[in-house]
């Protein structure tokens, strides 16, 4: 099973993958108002989503961060992040655009200059006629934001080679500009809960699933830098416990050799206390000498809030007090041809600034479910999840279920033929398409108020 961020060529076996990195179905989630996205089960996973909705029902802050790479076309596939961000910005966050210029120099020889423009025209465009509020959204340049790079140096030390080989599949051989750009994308990912950026509160990183390694990546850094652990006790409640290094020895009572300074560990303890008081827990069990605290009636539920006390306070006494970013996963685009949604292979891609004559010829060529022949299509029918034009009208074009639900079973039947479905599918991307050129060259004036004061 392959899942590198930087090739073509991805696993889709999504059962296998949420086993085996430990990703939780968003099945059963709460979530207000979902999209086709969330309906059709193409968003699938998530990381610790359940924190942000908890901010989101309280109208507690929490923030959404996306990127773009400036160096090639926006396509549909893109798209669908966008839609993601959107739905969670219209539910209460404000958002933070990251655009990858030092990365784009670095692994694909993209002038600064030039990832600006690209930038702007291709994505930013867009995302001001796919309806982002650019009073909630702010879109900045990692090489005019010295936070990201500073963050991501700091992070640095709390990893190794080692750990990266494990999480990407480095090895000898491997460039190190890619080496670099997990910790800038880290700093990327972290930064918006920095004061000057927004703020301690949970932040939500939607994306593809081939993105994980970086959300690993970034979630265990933020876990070793945090100065206190929290988990579910075996007999209950949960425990909080003091994670001792050589930064915030100190500040958390232990002094040299170990020696323990009572005054000051009782001093963090009685923080921690009364943090849980104000939160209104009674049942805290304080244990300064073994640095643990136990509240035997908190619940997982209860997590998100006392973890956020927590950073609180670590903040307060000198510490960076990051949390561990939330993220959520959906499937693959496909491409044209049946792959992997790729801008490298354009003729395999629809780009949002396609022109519609240029779109139809592409889905008419576009991979089918259906069978060699008339005859054997009407006794045998077709496979709409194999079919690319239906995959793109469940992705994209079609928001009624009930009539996706029809061409589907029409479909499989056999009455509806495969170049039918192309049709309808050429019917709805030209609307779509149609529609978001129209709202481009109303929003355009738009673009430069999504910018972020340092990247302007």
């Amino acid at each position: 099973m392959e899942i590198d961020p930087w090739s073509s060529a991805q696993s889709t076996d999504y059962d296998a993958i949420v086993e085996r990195f430990g990703l939780s179905r968003t099945e059963g989630l709460d979530l207000p108002e979902p999209t086709r996205l969330h309906r059709r089960g193409i968003v699938f996973a998530h990381r610790d989503l359940e924190g942000v909705l908890d901010a989101q029902r309280r109208r507690e802050p929490f923030g959404v961060l996306t990127g773009l790479m400036p160096s090639g076309r926006m396509h549909l596939g893109h798209s669908m992040v966008i839609e993601q961000v959107r739905w969670f910005q219209h539910h209460g966050g404000d958002v933070t655009i990251a655009v990858a210029d030092l990365e784009s120099q670095a692994t694909r020889g993209v002038g600064l200059r030039e990832g600006r423009r690209i930038a702007l025209e291709e994505y930013v465009a867009n995302y001001a006629a796919l309806g982002l509020d650019p009073e909630r959204t702010q879109v900045y340049f990692q090489s005019s934001r010295p936070a990201v790079q500073r963050l991501g140096f700091q992070l640095g030390r709390r990893t190794n080679l080692s750990e990266f080989e494990a999480i990407y599949g480095f090895k000898g051989d491997t460039n190190l500009a890619h080496v670099q750009a997990p910790l800038v994308q880290a700093g990327d990912i972290l930064h918006p809960q920095l004061d000057e950026h927004g703020g301690l509160r949970p932040i939500v990183v939607p994306v593809g699933v081939d993105q994980d390694p970086h959300l690993r990546l970034t979630r265990g850094l933020a876990s070793k830098s945090n100065w206190f652990n929290l988990k579910e006790a075996k007999s209950g409640g949960l425990t909080i416990s003091l994670s001792v290094q050589d930064e915030n020895a100190a500040a958390l009572g232990v002094g040299p050799q170990g020696r323990l300074n009572k005054e000051q560990r009782h001093s963090v303890f009685a923080s921690i206390t009364a943090g849980l008081s104000n939160m209104g827990f009674s049942d805290i069990r304080p244990n300064p000498k073994h640095g643990t605290v136990d509240v035997p009636s908190a619940t997982k539920r209860d997590q998100p809030a006392v973890r956020l006390m927590l950073l609180r306070l670590e903040r307060s006494l000198g510490g960076m007090g990051l949390m561990a970013p939330s993220s959520t996963y959906h499937h693959f685009a496909v491409g044209l041809d049946g792959d992997k949604m790729s801008s490298s292979r354009p003729d395999s891609t629809i780009f949002l600034a396609d022109e519609l004559p240029q779109v139809a010829k592409k889905i008419k060529r576009a991979f089918s479910g259906g069978q060699p022949t008339v005859e054997e299509h009407r006794r045998l029918g077709g496979d709409p999840e194999r079919d690319v034009p239906f995959q793109y009208m469940a992705y994209f074009f079609e928001e009624d279920d009930a009539v996706l639900a029809e061409l589907a079973e029409a479909y499989r039947s056999g009455r509806l033929l495969a170049g039918e479905m192309k049709q309808a599918c050429i019917d709805r991307a030209e609307a779509w398409l149609g529609d978001l050129a129209e709202r481009r060259d109303e929003t355009a004036h738009m673009v430069g108020e999504f910018l972020a004061t340092d990247a302007r």
